[in-house]
């Protein structure tokens, strides 16, 4: 019991350093992408941290099996370093034992990915998906931040006002600059550019919205070409884009697992392998994670790490290419990617027994030469 609970604490120690790690730099990634959107005025900044919030289920479920996997190579690999693993083995410690005793850390691993991929994740999708509806209700004046350029429409609209009132009634110092393109739309003129002392917005029966500005200029054209315009306007009605908010979720993602049982269509039956494949995951790599976290002191612990991480890889990438290939219905769907789960088994169970397979024909060998 007390070198159960030893080796679980070494590796849950581990797994949580190494997600922790990996959690960041996935949400910060995120976060800059969001936060891009943003500074454009395709997202309001106050969702941010909520949709953050959300997508959180969403990568521990896919972190935590890696930071598992990571966690008992790391972890044991100390141990061997440091020939406490040595000490274990001369008092009966097998690979198999080992095994045995790290699938208990992994069996709590694996029900909470579980919980994440069957439950909490796809309710976080929802979520995300409800709050980027609301944010394509919006409008460029809804997103506005007085004294900030805010590019929309792809680049070829940019918009800036100096003041701005609490409830974004009414704006005080408006620019506004648009590129203008030729009839066929092939080709730039010169941009558009509105100056106006003030503004508010109005919404029309058809449910448009428009900025009405007032005492302003328009200037179109380059200064010095003939086609060059300058004209002063009392009142002028600048009609609101919606800004587009891109965000990489479907809505298969969303549904509720209980819902994905009685669905029928290859795309819904390929979302509910991948959800189930996830706990399978865990239990699969901490068997290979085993057998490859062993290695001579003299080696180095992180000798076999970078190929460990490979075939990790190459696990997470069959699965992913599987999904994929099912949903288009390039495999059968009775086959699903339980055969992926079958190869990776094979290959953890043939490191597993390889080791020991070596160590008994040697003895052999030594014994025959004496």
């Amino acid at each position: 019991m007390i070198v159960f609970r030893y080796l679980s604490r070494e590796v849950l120690v581990t797994l949580s350093a190494v997600s922790a790690v990996l959690l960041v730099i996935i949400m910060s990634g995120r976060f800059i992408k969001y936060l891009a959107q943003a500074a454009q005025g395709a997202l309001d900044p106050g969702v941010l941290f909520m949709i953050m919030g959300f997508r959180l289920p969403g990568f521990l479920q896919l972190i935590l099996p890696l930071g598992l996997f990571l966690g008992i190579l790391l972890a044991y690999g100390r141990l061997y370093l440091e020939s406490e693993m040595t000490v274990l083995s001369a008092t009966g410690m097998s690979q198999q034992r080992l095994l045995a005793l790290t699938l208990a850390p992994a069996a709590l691993i694996a029900v909470l990915v579980a919980w994440l991929s069957l439950s909490l994740a796809p309710v976080g999708v929802a979520q995300v998906q409800k709050i980027i509806s609301q944010q394509d209700a919006l409008t460029e004046f809804d997103t506005l931040v007085p004294g900030r350029f805010q590019t929309l429409r792809d680049g070829t609209r940019v918009t800036y006002t100096e003041e701005l009132s609490d409830d974004r009634a009414n704006l005080g110092g408006v620019f506004i600059s648009e590129k203008r393109l030729n009839q066929d739309k092939t080709k730039e003129r010169g941009p558009s550019v509105l100056v106006a002392e003030r503004g508010h917005q109005e919404v029309r029966p058809d449910g448009n919205r428009y900025l009405i500005l007032e005492n302003g200029y328009r200037y179109d054209g380059n200064p010095g070409e003939a086609d060059y315009r300058a004209i002063q306007y009392d009142t002028y009605g600048v009609l609101l884009p919606k800004p587009e908010v891109s965000e990489e979720v479907t809505e298969r993602e969303a549904i509720p697992t209980m819902q994905l049982l009685g669905q029928e269509g290859l795309r819904e039956r390929a979302e509910l392998q991948w959800r189930l494949s996830l706990p399978i995951l865990v239990f699969i790599v901490t068997l290979m994670a085993v057998p490859l976290s062993r290695v001579n002191p003299r080696q180095g612990r992180f000798l076999k790490l970078l190929p460990a991480i490979l075939l990790y890889m190459a696990y997470l990438t069959m699965l992913i290419s599987v999904r994929g290939a099912l949903e288009k219905g390039k495999l059968p769907i009775g086959l699903g990617m339980w055969w992926v789960h079958g190869v990776f088994l094979l290959i953890g169970l043939a490191l597993l027994y390889w080791e020991p397979l070596k160590l008994k024909r040697a003895a052999r060998r030594a014994g025959v030469a004496q």
